[in-house]
């Protein structure tokens, strides 16, 4: 893992679950949050203003992309967003993050890997 995406992880839930919602496909904010709610089973939802102020730091680090109305969308208010190459590093930098912790609480916790057993 680089120095430099290492110094902003742990990433906080909220950011996860936005990096995450938006690693599969352009969403608007609405949609950020029906992804970030189903990809959870409805355990962690956000809110407009935790979604959108989250948002706005993630653009201005350079993860993600602000995209705008898109074409033929029936709400051109509707703002789309994109997750950058080095928002998929951080999130890919995050998950090997959690992997390691998650592999290290089995191993203290003797749980068997769910692959081995």
């Amino acid at each position: 893992m680089s120095e430099r995406l290492d110094s902003h992880l742990p990433l906080s839930p909220a950011a996860l679950h936005i990096l995450l919602a938006l690693a599969a496909e352009d969403l608007h904010g609405y949609g950020i949050m029906q992804e970030i709610a189903r990809q959870s089973e409805g355990i962690y939802k956000v809110g407009p203003g935790t979604l959108y102020d989250n948002l706005q730091n993630l653009i201005q680090r350079g993860w993600v992309q602000g995209l705008g109305a898109r074409r033929g969308d029936d709400d051109p208010r509707r703002r789309y967003y994109r997750l950058t190459d080095s928002g998929r590093d951080l999130l890919r930098a995050e998950t090997a993050r959690l992997t390691q912790v998650v592999r290290e609480a089995r191993s203290r916790l003797r749980i068997p890997n769910p692959r081995r057993a």
